[in-house]
């Protein structure tokens, strides 16, 4: 509620009202408590009270019963005698505020999404509980990603790419440095193990646009944006990055502000020591600079857990306002714990403020808020005023019909799936395989031209050969005929030379032994008569073929 212009949470035992004044909210919080102490009912009194104020409130619902911020809280027995007791009766009234359900998941709320560029390696290292070396190559990754313009938008996007750089890997390893595909396969498995729990719709687009949660209602109420966290708190990892990144987003998107009169915005955290559990020592420390600084923004940070210990001293020192309700302690640890919450407070020397603590009922609070100037408060008991929306959840039928009447659905419901690393890479995988096939088959070609070019080169090389053993072959043929031609030739010579010779000799026989026959007869017939005439005439004729034979052969 609004009392003098200030926001008023909670009522001292004298009925002094306690009031945060708004130029302080921006200052950061606490709301600590054990469970049932009524944490719950004091994060509704305050968004309640930012809304009226006209600021914009983000409410992180762990337990699913602050959707009834939405609907008029219901008249009863107790809160006659709460309204009563803070003397509201005639200023009190029951009404709803202006309430925007969101779900990381899209089951009970307008889908909220964001994509894994925005969230960065660090924090989604720490989604997937990636180790050192498996974070750094995430990095790595990243900046390849960005080195050659590809968006990361959803998951498909990111295995893409992680697959893409294992597979060139010796391409990277010279610019980027050696990247094992051992952590890559590991960085794999955690993202598919993420897509099955819920992160395949978480990341995408649309992407939300952070500046619509800073919308006021036609009456100027700041609107209530509400987170379901029901599902999301069982990966307490998605859950605190998830709030580590809006508050990242809201840090590095809205300009510098200083200190106005009232926040521009302001986030309630539940369960936030699961932002700090098992953070690493640059997470805390990034953690520690944006609660330092979003202040300058115009946004408070309202910080809900059990125990104020659950915050780290650096987180803690920035939290100026202060409502702390009972812690039970029941072992020497929880004593200590509660000392150290005791001790944050200014001290007020009208109570000891540790055994308070112990002692407070449900709705009873210790409150310290920043005073002007912001100095801390003396901290007072009090009283927290009682809500004037529904408490507890709503029902399905008022959830669905909150979600599909609010302007933001139709912007944020329908998955839009753009031209990303994914679809970049599908096509340079296809153009890298018709590529290589390309490449394939001209090699093919190539070796077919020259096994055609063999087959030919040795065929001629056959063919030079036989015709080369042709042409030896045709030449040898022609000697040899030519030298069975001169053969047959001589032959023929010799044989009319014979013939001739053998007629010569016939003729010079005839001639010869006639000449002799008759010298030997005209000799042998001076010699011995007729009968030497007739030897004479033998002899003379043999003796001339004998001389005629003879002069022949030489």
């Amino acid at each position: 509620m609004i009392k003098d212009g200030k926001i008023w949470i909670a009522n001292t035992e004298d009925g002094t009202p306690v009031t945060i004044a708004p130029k302080m909210a921006n200052r950061h919080g606490l709301v600590a408590g054990a469970t049932g102490t009524g944490k719950t009912v004091t994060l509704k009194v305050l968004a309640e009270s930012f809304s009226d104020l006209g600021v914009p409130v983000f409410l992180a619902d762990v337990k699913g019963d602050l959707a009834g911020t939405m609907f008029p809280g219901a008249d009863s027995e107790n809160m006659q005698e709460r309204i009563g007791r803070f003397g509201l009766a005639d200023t009190f009234s029951y009404k709803g505020y202006p309430v925007t359900l969101w779900d990381l998941f899209g089951e009970k709320g307008i889908q909220l999404r964001t994509t894994i560029s925005e969230i960065g390696p660090l924090l989604l290292s720490r989604i997937l509980n990636l180790n050192d070396l498996q974070s750094d190559i995430l990095t790595i990754v990243f900046k390849i990603a960005d080195d050659n313009g590809l968006l990361l938008i959803d998951t498909k996007d990111l295995k893409a790419m992680l697959n893409y750089v294992s597979e060139h890997n010796a391409e990277f390893a010279m610019e980027y440095g050696k990247i094992s595909p051992a952590s890559i396969g590991a960085i794999t498995r955690a993202l598919v193990a993420l897509e099955l729990a819920g992160g395949e719709t978480f990341f995408g687009e649309p992407a939300l646009n952070i500046n619509e949660w800073l919308s006021l209602d036609y009456n100027g109420r700041g609107m209530i944006t509400v987170l379901d966290s029901e599902s999301l708190i069982n990966n307490g990892k998605l859950y605190s990055t998830f709030l580590l990144w809006l508050m990242s987003e809201l840090f590095e998107t809205l300009p510098e502000v200083g200190d106005l009169d009232k926040p521009r915005m302001v986030f309630f955290f539940d369960e936030a020591h699961l932002l700090f559990d098992d953070a690493t020592p640059e997470l805390l420390d990034k953690i520690e600079q944006v609660v330092k600084l979003i202040r300058s923004k115009g946004v408070g940070i309202y910080f809900c857990t059990q125990n104020p210990k659950d915050i780290p001293d650096g987180v803690l020192a920035q939290l100026g306002n202060k409502v702390q309700h009972a812690l039970r302690a029941y072992t020497p640890a929880d004593q200590k714990k509660v000392k150290a919450a005791a001790e944050s407070f200014r001290e007020n020397p009208a109570f000891d403020t540790m055994d308070v603590i112990s002692n407070l009922g449900i709705g009873e609070a210790l409150v310290s808020c920043l005073e002007e100037g912001g100095i801390p408060g003396m901290v007072q008991k009090t009283c927290i005023l009682p809500p004037q929306s529904r408490m507890g959840p709503i029902t399905d039928e008022e959830r669905d019909q909150a979600i599909k009447s609010n302007f933001y659905y139709s912007r944020y419901a329908i998955a839009v799936d753009p031209d990303s690393a994914y679809e970049f890479l599908l096509r340079k995988g296809a153009e890298d395989a018709r590529a290589a096939e390309e490449a394939a088959e001209e090699a093919h070609r190539k070796k077919e031209e020259e096994k055609a070019a063999a087959e030919a080169e040795k065929q001629a090389a056959k063919d030079a050969a036989a015709a080369a053993k042709a042409a030896a072959k045709a030449e040898a043929d022609a000697k040899k005929a030519a030298e069975k031609e001169e053969a047959a030739r001589k032959k023929a010579a010799e044989a009319e030379a014979r013939k001739k010779k053998r007629k010569f000799q016939s003729v010079g026989n005839s001639v010869v032994g006639t000449v002799g026959r008759e010298v030997g007869k005209e000799f042998g017939s001076k010699v011995g008569g007729s009968f030497g005439k007739k030897l004479g005439g033998n002899l003379g004729a043999s003796l001339g073929r004998s001389i005629l034979g003879t002069f022949l052969k030489l």
